[in-house]
């Protein structure tokens, strides 16, 4: 059986909602210290911290977590990468987030006015605001320019008397809102499931029950903004109907029973984005579809 340590926090939301979807619903209630998965593999869930997670997987403390790319990187941790699991604080889907570099707005060179457009540009011991130090200081030591860092505790885009902050966003907007400018993209990160060395590589049981976690929060992610759609299509309008379907391989047809009928229906099956549907079913239904259903999926496993 698998312990789990799942993020608290701004992820939290998200990776609960993820959970559910892939019937691996956490429940938790105000009476217990411990939350659980009603799931034969997983025998310990904890919700933590996503910054303490990688070096708890690391340690062996968990053998399976949920944390952000840019913890694992800060932290050092060496675990193995199980699947990208692409959503953000905001994003179900695609949710990648950045580790940017930003001074205020009209901030300048001290040495001769000149507009700070990279971090290049930042003169030597300048103070840098973040919870990212050493992700900050090997940046900063890659382009040989020493600066002084200073740890923060949070809310690191109010702290304005620094000479820049490095610091996490998602749209850039809180950032903008507080006068600062992005210089520099240090990092990009998304959501990660990760694993302990060992119990991914020395334990065939556990690696067994972690792939089978994958494959169940994966076919979730996959199926996120997508849906399936079911039609029939008389005989002679099938190929005007195929024609206009985009589909992740090839629709699924099928010859219908028939039974006195003056001509033969196929039943066809495809996966869409759902960003489109409002524009193709009456595409569908011009060209000959009928009895056109749409159908949400929950889970797409490859």
């Amino acid at each position: 059986m698998l312990s789990v340590a799942i993020p608290k926090g701004s992820l939290e939301a998200q990776t609960l909602r993820l959970l559910k979807q892939a019937d691996l619903e956490v429940k938790v209630t105000s009476r217990e210290y411990s939350p659980r998965i009603d799931d034969p593999r997983v025998g310990k869930v904890k919700i933590l911290r996503p910054q303490e997670i990688p070096e708890f997987v690391e340690q062996g403390y968990f053998d399976l977590g949920i944390t952000g790319k840019d913890w694992v990187e800060e932290r050092g941790a060496e675990v193995v990468e199980v699947a990208d699991l692409s959503y953000s604080k905001i994003a179900e889907k695609e949710g990648s987030v950045k580790i940017v570099l930003a001074v205020q707005e009209d901030r300048a060179d001290d040495r001769g006015g000149k507009e700070i457009k990279s971090a290049k540009d930042l003169p030597p011991q300048s103070k840098i605001s973040t919870e990212y130090p050493n992700l900050t200081k090997s940046f900063f030591d890659q382009l040989g320019i020493p600066v002084q860092i200073f740890f923060s505790y949070g809310a690191t885009e109010a702290k304005d008397m620094m000479d820049g902050i490095v610091e996490l966003t998602e749209t850039g907007e809180t950032l903008q809102k507080n006068n600062w400018r992005i210089i520099e993209t240090i990092l990009e990160s998304s959501t990660k499931l990760i694993a302990n060395k060992n119990s991914w590589h020395g334990d065939a049981e556990k690696r067994r029950e972690i792939e089978e976690i994958r494959t169940l929060l994966s076919g979730v992610v996959e199926a996120r903004g997508k849906v399936l759609l079911t039609m029939n299509v008389a005989e002679g309008r099938l190929r005007e109907v195929v024609s206009v379907l985009p589909a992740m391989k090839k629709p699924t047809v099928s010859k219908l029973y028939e039974q006195g009928q003056e001509q033969n229906y196929y039943a066809v099956e495809t996966v869409v984005s759902k960003g489109e549907v409002n524009i193709l079913i009456p595409k569908l239904k011009s060209r000959g579809a009928e009895d056109i259903v749409e159908i949400n999926i929950t889970k797409i496993v490859r």
